[in-house]
């Protein structure tokens, strides 16, 4: 077609896509979004949203004190373990 070869034709369509797909989502988003989204704002938070933060980290920190004492006791009983095969065959 016109001395045009076919992928360039594929990729010069998704090219015109994507730019036109750009334009509908700049039209769709809330005006402001991308600045603040690029200053690293939210468009808002709520409280509800602070306080299952604030849940989240509670439960991470509950977790790791959890792993923390497993380890322990894993330490403990492979030690127990140790103490309790018999010597070797002399």
């Amino acid at each position: 077609m016109f001395g045009i070869p076919e992928w360039a034709i594929g990729v010069g369509a998704i090219m015109a896509l994507v730019a036109v797909l750009q334009v509908a989502v700049a039209r769709l988003l809330p005006p402001g979004y991308r600045r603040r989204s690029w200053r690293g704002e939210t468009l808002g938070e709520s409280e509800d949203v602070r306080a299952r933060l604030a849940e989240l980290d509670d439960l991470k920190q509950r977790v790791a004190e959890l792993e923390e004492r497993v380890d322990f006791a894993e330490r403990l009983l492979a030690r127990h373990r140790e103490g309790e095969r018999l010597p070797p065959p002399a």
